[in-house]
């Protein structure tokens, strides 16, 4: 319990900082938000930029969808029903997904720490605390009306509950989270190989049981469903990726990041450099993580940081937005914390620099910055 708390001081105080650097850069380069319903106090405006208008207007109005148009379709159901949810209680819509958002967040860092204690003792975990903590895209867990935060903290409790032999919780967590964001090939095939793992290691013979984390797919097969039936497409948030302005359609265009080297080359502006640059970075150091999280961690989290990282990767035109997605791909973190523990004088600079990043890109995300 004592650690629990000291966890969520922790978050609890990044979090503040990182509200408050997100409210400050907006108050600096105030950014006009023509949204209904909106307040406009500078702590709830400087949250809701972005992909926040899709979740909160499919909470107020539902799913849309045309071919070649940017859809809500896109988005999945999990985090925008909890948003309606509150709404029915009286809450503004805007008002509620903030809390919502911070809310899960600190869960997810609190769930974190707790399941890195499990794999790893007190000690892993209290760094793998400030690895996520501080990681330059974490300001997402801290109030921006993103599911981010929502898919973490479910995602982490189902490796946790299987980790203490729950697995039908696993499973029903598994599901939520698959609802939440398309994560099911990732999740699933990580709880069962992981569940699989587990059985191995009490050395014990395979049971039905242990299969059972396969259905923690029917979130996901869920929206696919709907989706079916109201438009026609089953796969409509995949096929919506190709409307004109996100352009991501899937071929050898998308897949080999012809916009990438286009936006890059044969020269770009600093900025487009770091953004784009950086993105790519984070994804490739996620990427080289993965044979070490196999060593450390097991097979289960390594197919799952692999596929949670890899596949977003795949679909992506340019890489713009995967230092975000990399939250998804949790194990990571106590990997990263792992390598650090053993390299003391690299770990005792990457710290500040982190934290200077983050404290950067929460600045900025204020300021209007599409920074992921």
């Amino acid at each position: 319990m004592l650690f629990e708390k000291r966890t969520a001081f922790v978050a609890g105080a990044v979090a503040l900082a990182c509200v408050g650097l997100v409210t400050l850069g907006f108050e600096l380069h105030p950014v006009p938000a023509a949204v209904a319903d909106l307040p406009r106090f500078p702590l709830v405006t400087a949250l809701t930029h972005w992909d926040a208008v899709w979740y909160v207007n499919i909470s107020r109005f539902g799913y849309w969808y045309l071919p070649n148009t940017q859809s809500p379709v896109a988005f999945f159901p999990g985090y925008p029903l909890l948003i309606w949810a509150a709404s029915q209680l009286g809450a503004n819509p805007w008002v509620a997904a903030i809390v919502l958002s911070l809310t899960c967040g600190l869960a997810a860092v609190v769930l974190f720490k707790g399941w890195a204690d499990v794999i790893s003792g007190p000690v892993a975990a209290r760094s793998a605390l400030l690895v996520l903590a501080l990681y330059p895209f974490a300001f997402y867990l801290y109030g921006v009306p993103y599911s981010d935060g929502l898919y973490l903290a479910l995602a982490i409790g189902s490796f946790l509950a299987l980790e203490k032999r729950h697995l039908v919780w696993a499973t029903l967590l598994g599901a939520l989270a698959t609802g939440a964001r398309p994560m099911a090939p990732a999740l699933v095939l990580g709880l069962l190989v992981r569940s699989i793992e587990l059985r191995r290691a009490s050395h014990e013979r395979l049971r039905p049981v242990d299969f059972l984390p396969t259905l923690a797919v029917a979130g996901f097969a869920a929206y696919c469903a709907y989706l079916s039936v109201r438009f026609g497409d089953a796969l409509a948030f995949a096929t919506v990726q190709g409307a004109p302005g996100w352009d991501q359609a899937p071929g050898w265009h998308t897949w080999l990041k012809q916009t990438w080297f286009d936006e890059l080359l044969p020269r770009a502006s600093p900025w487009v450099v770091l953004r784009l640059g950086g993105h790519a970075l984070v994804t490739a150091a996620a990427l080289a993580l993965v044979p070490s999280t196999w060593r450390r961690l097991g097979a289960g989290y390594a197919l799952y940081v692999a596929v949670a990282v890899g596949l977003p990767a795949l679909a992506s035109k340019d890489f713009h937005g995967l230092g975000r997605y990399v939250l998804a791909a949790f194990p990571l973190f106590l990997t990263a914390a792992l390598v650090l523990g053993e390299r003391p004088r690299f770990r005792r600079a990457w710290v500040p620099a982190s934290a200077l990043a983050l404290a950067g890109l929460a600045f900025l995300f204020g300021a209007g910055a599409y920074v992921a």
